[in-house]
């Protein structure tokens, strides 16, 4: 048992989850996928595909809001801080490499990139110069609402946004659709279930049917996720269940939604390593086409990249291997001298095993 559960207590019930999941189990191969990189933490850093028995796998999806900003935006924004702006985005961001270098790279070259912790921190900058700012808008359904609010607040006129912003849903749909991985049931993700709610994920439910089970991060939270999917399997069931109520509701947060909405518009977009995802992605609605960079600015298409060579970052983020299956897992590929994306994120499924010193289950 993990010795980050201390707690008598919490031993206990851990040990009786464990011999639940062996029995409802039964031997069967069971495959489960969750998409959160605060998830694979937890599960990593407290041993639990450990406690599992060999026959229940649980893979990370594409749940890394850095390891799947798709190359050619980020060699799209190399290209504006290139131009003499200054280009703002968060700390992991700035080491994922295109196929013009990284941003590390190019503020080597003498750009202005800064680090900011919020896009909030990026406005203030703006606020107290007369050059343009550029903020590299990235992440999932939980910081979209931040930059939809901020450009609701009169940000000002030398400020801009390219947006990456992607959605968890349309990814976890394409894994199921493009059949590359099998799937017996979600852990759906706790902090963007806090924005969309259950109902977000009631499509995905009525159309496949398949086992969803929305968990908090405590080890006790995944280990009872596992028990729900496993219990749905045996019973013939595949519904959607919130197991996360003391912070999801099934509305989800109502205010964010409504933010998200008025600023943004749905779109096709592609995913690092996934490829093109029907109605994934969110761009600036034509209202605040003054606050889009890449309406604002000229940019430069970045050119094709996919994974270096040897790389299998794309699998890991559709759930078909284990960092550890990668040839370049921490040999050429390491937390400091990362290739692929998925070892630059701290919410890298890659970073997170090499951070643990994990090779195998």
């Amino acid at each position: 048992m993990s010795n980050i559960i201390n707690d008598f207590r919490d031993k206990d019930t851990a040990n009786k989850l464990c011999k639940m999941i062996n029995k409802l189990s039964d031997g069967k191969r069971i495959k489960i996928v969750h998409v959160c990189g605060t998830h694979e933490d937890a599960i990593t850093k407290n041993g639990i595909r450990s406690m599992l028995p060999k026959n229940v796998e649980v893979l990370m999806g594409p749940g890394c809001p850095v390891c799947t900003v798709p190359p050619n935006k980020i060699d799209s924004v190399i290209k504006i801080a290139e131009s003499g702006v200054i280009l703002t985005t968060f700390g992991d961001m700035v080491r994922v490499p295109a196929s013009h270098g990284s941003l590390a790279d190019t503020k080597a070259r003498g750009a202005d990139v800064r680090i900011v912790y919020s896009i909030h921190d990026a406005v203030l900058i703006a606020q107290k110069t007369d050059r343009e700012v550029v903020h590299f808008g990235i992440g999932f359904e939980t910081t979209a609402p931040t930059t939809a609010s901020e450009l609701l607040s009169k940000v000002p006129e030398n400020f801009s946004v390219y947006t990456a912003h992607l959605l968890i849903p349309p990814a976890m749909k394409h894994i199921l659709e493009s059949g590359e991985t099998k799937v017996d049931g979600f852990i759906n993700p706790g902090h963007v279930s806090a924005i969309i709610g259950v109902e977000g994920y009631k499509e995905i439910e009525k159309k496949f049917k398949i086992p969803q089970v929305i968990a908090g991060f405590e080890p006790l939270d995944i280990l009872f996720s596992i028990v729900m999917i496993l219990k749905q399997i045996n019973e013939n069931r595949g519904e959607l269940e919130n197991a996360y109520k003391r912070i999801v509701k099934q509305e989800g947060n109502l205010n964010a939604l409504k933010l998200m909405h008025t600023v943004f518009d749905i779109t096709d977009s592609s995913w690092r390593g996934i490829g093109l995802i029907p109605k994934s992605g969110l761009s600036l609605k034509k209202d605040f086409e003054k606050y889009d960079a890449s309406k604002k600015l000229e940019l430069i298409k970045g050119i094709d990249y996919d994974m270096p060579a040897g790389c299998r970052c794309g699998d890991v983020l559709k759930a078909i291997i284990y960092p550890w299956e990668c040839p370049l897992y921490n040999k050429l590929c390491t937390p400091q001298n990362p290739i692929g994306p998925c070892m630059v994120s701290q919410e890298g499924s890659c970073y997170i095993s090499a951070k643990y010193g994990i090779d195998k289950i």
